[in-house]
């Protein structure tokens, strides 16, 4: 079948996934411009997840501008991709409203394990449904930023027990490296 539906779904859950996180905000308790500093913790775990669900937006975007079609396989592990990233509202809040600690940090570290299994199970279940010689497998290659993001993640949240900050920076460190679109994909259409 086409991908457009599973797009079109894809595109309906993130956007209300991106709504319940503003919604999880909260104003500051005092008038003055200076009391918004006491929601910093708040705000800064919104951005850090407003960026990762944005990237995962995108790259899901170009990643199915080289897909040609989907089976019940690739709809499932799209939908475990969207079960992943809507735990993100809750690891965003008990983050943001406690501050940087162990528990938090390290439950944060593993609903992002979760999305990046939930992508990288999609993508395979894509490559499963392509031939090897299809824009697909020319632009995955052999994935290695994607192995890599993994492999923080999972650092991160072994870190997470011991100083939970240095997660917070691997976070950070993952989301810079995703923050450009997966150029392979841009290469691949390219060269059409």
């Amino acid at each position: 079948m086409r991908p457009d539906r599973l797009i079109a779904f894809t595109d309906g859950v993130i956007a209300i996934l991106i709504t319940i996180l503003v919604l999880e905000l909260r104003p500051p308790a005092g008038e003055h411009f200076g009391d918004i500093l006491d929601e910093k913790g708040r705000l800064l775990a919104y951005l850090l997840t407003f960026v990762f669900v944005a990237i995962y937006w995108v790259n899901h975007h170009h990643l199915l501008q080289v897909v040609s079609r989907i089976d019940g396989r690739a709809l499932w592990a799209n939908i475990g991709l969207l079960f992943c990233l809507s735990l993100t509202p809750v690891a965003t809040d008990w983050l943001g409203e406690t501050g940087v600690k162990n528990g938090p940090a390290a439950a944060y570290a593993l609903v992002l394990i979760g999305c990046a299994v939930a992508y990288t199970l999609f993508t395979l279940s894509l490559l499963a449904l392509h031939e090897s010689e299809s824009q697909l497998h020319r632009a995955i290659g052999d994935d290695r930023k994607g192995r890599l993001s993994l492999a923080l993640y999972v650092v991160a949240f072994i870190l997470a027990w011991l100083e939970p900050w240095v997660s917070v920076g691997i976070f950070v460190t993952v989301a810079l490296i995703w923050i450009i679109p997966d150029r392979r994909i841009t290469r691949t259409l390219d060269t059409l």
